[in-house]
């Protein structure tokens, strides 16, 4: 973070963190209970700390980007494991391999996205990803391709993983909690587009339409990438005609199969601000 002039009189935390290490070496000064309470990550760990935790998430990155100027961001969400096309025939699956040609569209999207934001200064409209593998990675390698930064969002999960080498590294984030990095993800976001993906991708996909239809989000263009894979995994029209939802929800979202249509959609954009009521209710 940027160094700040103090603004006020008292002595700054990180000079009472050296004074207390040079303390004595005595029984006292080793004991957990003479640690400094912020310096001290045994006690920030306790069950009891979980709310500062969730504070402390919240804030190290609402405060870094608003250091960097970011005042609008395009969330890109999707698979980590959909290979790039010259790796297809290393996936897993055979549909996987079919998917690749989705990263070519998130990157060249990504890349489009960026130059239009350059050409403002560079801190509206960013790249965000989730920071990893897949259609992530091609978000981020999209901005780099326009000499752009991007943002990186990762999660700490059991199995090990690193953010991609695209994400710049000023702007890559780390999580303990995926309901604060799904607040980072949808506190600036300009527009949504989601790319074929698996639990993770429907999960946020779902939680950003919800908000959405409930009036809690204003209305953004929400773009999904692949109409056939969207349409053969959820029936749409399914929950409409059980009345589970409205005819009119699915009008908050729409298909897009290239990066230049959604650039396009995005662009020409005509929707209300957010509801203030639900329909079929």
């Amino acid at each position: 973070m940027k160094d700040e002039p103090k603004r006020h009189p008292l002595r700054d935390a990180h000079a009472d963190i050296s004074a207390a290490e040079s303390a004595p070496d005595t029984v006292q000064t080793r004991a957990p209970a003479y640690r400094l309470a912020f310096n001290d990550d045994d006690f920030l760990c306790r069950d009891e700390l979980r709310p500062v935790r969730l504070q402390l998430e919240l804030l190290k990155p609402q405060m870094m980007l608003d250091e960097a100027g970011i005042t609008s961001t395009i969330v890109l969400f999707g698979g980590a494991r959909i290979p790039e096309p010259a790796k297809k025939d290393e996936a897993r699956t055979q549909t996987l391999a079919e998917l690749s040609h989705f990263y070519d569209e998130t990157r060249e999207f990504a890349r489009l996205m960026t130059l239009k934001s350059m050409e403002s200064g560079g801190t509206q409209d960013v790249i965000v990803t989730g920071g990893g593998p897949g259609v992530m990675e091609a978000g981020n390698r999209g901005a780099v391709d326009a000499g752009g930064k991007s943002i990186g969002l990762n999660i700490v999960l059991p199995h090990e993983q690193a953010p991609n080498e695209f994400v710049t590294p000023e702007l890559c984030f780390n999580f303990h909690y995926f309901a604060i990095r799904k607040m980072h993800f949808l506190m600036r976001a300009k527009a949504i587009c989601v790319f074929p993906g698996g639990f993770g991708t429907m999960d946020e996909m779902f939680e950003s339409l919800t908000l959405i239809q409930t009036g809690r989000m204003q209305r953004v263009p929400f773009l999904l990438f692949g109409k056939a894979f969207w349409e053969k995994i959820i029936n749409w029209d399914a929950l409409a005609d059980a009345g589970t939802i409205s005819a009119e929800d699915l009008d908050l979202f729409r298909f897009v199969e290239s990066a230049q249509e959604a650039m396009d959609l995005i662009e020409n954009w005509d929707a209300p601000t957010a509801r203030d009521s639900i329909p079929g209710r």
